[in-house]
């Protein structure tokens, strides 16, 4: 009896030492609570793992002087709250209008302290599976052929605590700094722990390295009490307003720019920073030289002994010793916890600091392991928002969508509209959509056709980079063509050396539309699905293969695209033209005349005046089409009396010279079944 009670408890803990969920989810960061918000809404089996005691731990410490870069704007003039969206990049996406940011802070620029209270409500308030003070130590895989993707993954935390799940979906962000070995390095600081106090900087001199938002939050910081700021980076300041890449400089930070070219002492500087060296003297100042001046040379034995820049140039441009110098250089992806099973393998050149993924978010070496928010920006990296919470919180929701069809075959949601309805659609999405407007070039708005293009099916926001897949990633066919809405900045307006502001630099005119610089709707026309051949061999910077046709909607100084000449006319024209139909509405008295007229009538009146539907007349509404030119003015005729009946005649032979049809009021021919 003592044997297999022992055996049982054996097979208990066995059973115990393996906690299962269909997702898991490692990071409760903004990016991990959107994730499982979207599972909470469609009832999934899911957890996420945060090592901290609360939510949004990166943004307990960082900013380090705490105030946000992502704008928080109270007022539209506008009640749409898709459309407010665009200009609120701190809310993440829900149903409760009490998780909106602008109810938690007034601020242009919010304070981080405020992020986090509102990720610890956004989790608490819709009751989201969080498990919290769990470091998620290492992940590996195990293969099952009865699993989703072929294999399980096998989570392992502190406490060595076994977790299997189905599908693994990262959202831990980028928080390992980075830093640069170099002779000397053990002098520098780091962003992450260096004193926040201006007085502790005073009479100080002091030197920069990295030239990003950290950097010059740092800088901005101590401004006004340091002898004098210096910064050095191996590429030049990007400003965002010309790169139109809300993670290059913001103007919020950027007064060190100011006393730079203003020569108030401050100063910019490039260089590859693995070719310096810091060298200490007796008086505990930094010296700057170079790494190759110091080969061969022993550091200990004293400045003295060691060639300085300025001993051979002496008007070397950081020949003066400094007090402090301080590391910004940003934060990079923590691939240490991931067996070498799953093949997460870091990206390439500037993309090195992100893991390798695919355009749908999945990781290049895994099948299920999907990778989000800030790590994910590979996908988008100095193109779109993808690494910022205004505009992950789109990708998150794409992704979801994507598991939603793969897992438990939930199409990509749609709404199929007759094809009357295909300009008002487009230009309702245009002009309030948020998720086209963030993440521009990325996620887009598909039509797909239906035969002989008598009504469209319409799929929002779907990642651009995997079009070719798109029947299989959202369980929708397209056999008969397809419009992809999109938007999108001037080809050549963006970069570090463009000059956004120069003379003539928007474009007003319909006819210029397709030279449009600023943020602008551009919608593709391809008669067939794009292959992955054709998308791998699109025009560089081309965020589609070339279509059989295009149209740029010209770009507007207010964005609001709804001007009926210089907006929605050329885009009816452009569709009609694709699809070789009239897409205009037409009165009831059109739609009559046109059927004893035309061979086919047009879509408008076929689903509309022929099935009784439509527009109900009045006579105020006809006496405005008269003068609009849009009917023909056919006098109303009295039949009462002899005088009634020559005026009638006389009508009849005027209408048999113009080859006219009279008709009879608007109201009677929309009321009356029996005409």
């Amino acid at each position: 009896l003592g044997l297999a009670l022992y055996a049982s408890s054996l097979c208990a803990a066995s059973g115990a030492a393996f906690l299962y969920h269909d997702y898991c989810v490692i990071g409760a960061g903004p990016s991990g609570l959107q994730a499982a918000y979207f599972l909470q809404q469609a009832n999934r089996d899911y957890i996420v793992f945060e090592r901290s005691h609360a939510p949004g731990s990166f943004f307990a410490l960082y900013p380090r002087h705490r105030k946000l870069i992502s704008i928080n704007k109270q007022y539209t003039g506008k009640s749409n709250s898709e459309f407010n969206l665009r200009h609120d990049w701190n809310s993440l996406l829900s149903h409760d209008r009490r998780l909106l940011f602008r109810r938690y802070s007034r601020d242009f620029f919010p304070d981080a302290d405020v992020m986090v209270r509102y990720l610890e409500d956004f989790a608490s308030l819709l009751k989201l599976r969080v498990q919290y003070n769990t470091a998620i130590v290492h992940v590996t895989l195990e293969r099952d052929e009865q699993a989703w993707n072929g294999h399980y993954f096998l989570l392992t935390d502190q406490d060595r605590q076994n977790y299997n799940c189905s599908s693994l979906l990262v959202a831990t962000g980028t928080w390992v700094p980075n830093v640069v070995n170099f002779p000397g390095s053990e002098y520098v600081e780091g962003y992450e722990t260096v004193s926040i106090n201006p007085e502790d900087f005073a009479g100080q001199t002091v030197l920069i390295l990295g030239r990003g938002n950290s950097a010059f939050e740092t800088a901005e910081n101590i401004l006004g009490v340091t002898n004098f700021i210096h910064m050095v980076s191996r590429s030049r300041v990007r400003l965002s307003w010309a790169t139109h890449y809300v993670g290059d400089l913001r103007a919020i930070n950027n007064g060190l720019l100011d006393t730079y070219q203003l020569k108030s002492l401050d100063g910019l500087l490039e260089g590859d920073l693995e070719d310096l060296a810091i060298v200490k003297d007796k008086k505990g100042k930094l010296h700057i030289t170079l790494r190759f001046y110091l080969e061969n040379r022993n550091t200990s034995a004293g400045i003295d002994s060691i060639t300085l820049p300025q001993d051979e140039l002496d008007n070397f441009a950081t020949r003066a010793p400094y007090d402090r110098v301080i590391r910004c250089l940003g934060w990079k992806f923590d691939f240490s916890i991931y067996n070498r099973s799953l093949r997460m393998m870091p990206g390439k050149g500037n993309k090195k600091k992100y893991p390798q993924i695919k355009p749908s978010y999945e990781s290049r070496g895994t099948r299920g392991l999907f990778v989000l928010g800030t790590a994910s920006h590979s996908v988008d990296f100095r193109k779109s928002a993808g690494g910022f919470i205004h505009g992950f919180r789109y990708t998150t929701r794409a992704v979801h969508r994507l598991l939603e069809n793969r897992h438990h075959g939930v199409p990509w949601p749609s709404t199929v509209y007759p094809i009357t309805q295909l300009t008002n659609s487009i230009i309702k999405r245009v002009n309030e959509a948020s998720g086209l407007y963030q993440m521009f070039s990325v996620l887009a708005d598909i039509i797909l056709l239906r035969e002989n293009a008598t009504a469209f099916e319409y799929l929002e926001e779907y990642p651009v980079g995997v079009l070719a897949e798109l029947e299989m990633q959202t369980g929708r066919k397209a056999p008969n063509g397809l419009f992809v809405v999109i938007m999108e900045y001037g080809r050549n307006f963006s970069g570090a050396d463009k000059d956004v502001f120069y003379y003539n630099r928007a474009v007003g005119e319909a006819q210029h539309a397709w030279q449009s610089n600023f943020l602008h709707p551009v919608i593709y026309y391809y008669k067939h699905l794009p292959t992955e051949r054709e998308m791998r061999l699109r025009p560089p910077d081309w965020p589609l293969p070339r279509p059989d046709a295009v149209h740029h909607i010209v770009e507007d100084f207010l964005t609001d695209w709804t001007a009926p000449n210089a907006h929605i006319l050329p885009l009816r024209r452009f569709l009609e033209n694709c699809l070789s139909t009239d897409l205009r509405n037409f009165f009831a008295e059109s739609c009559f005349l046109f059927a004893f007229t035309r061979q086919k009538l047009p879509p408008f009146c076929r689903q509309g005046y022929v099935r009784m539907q439509g527009l109900v007349g009045s006579e105020g509404l006809r006496r405005h089409a008269v003068e609009a030119g849009l009917l023909e003015d056919y006098t109303l005729i009295d039949f009462s009396g002899d005088k009634a009946l020559d005026s009638y005649k006389g009508s009849q032979d005027q209408l048999l010279r113009d080859h006219t049809i009279p008709v009879r009021p608007l109201q009677h021919l929309v009321n009356s079944k029996d005409e």
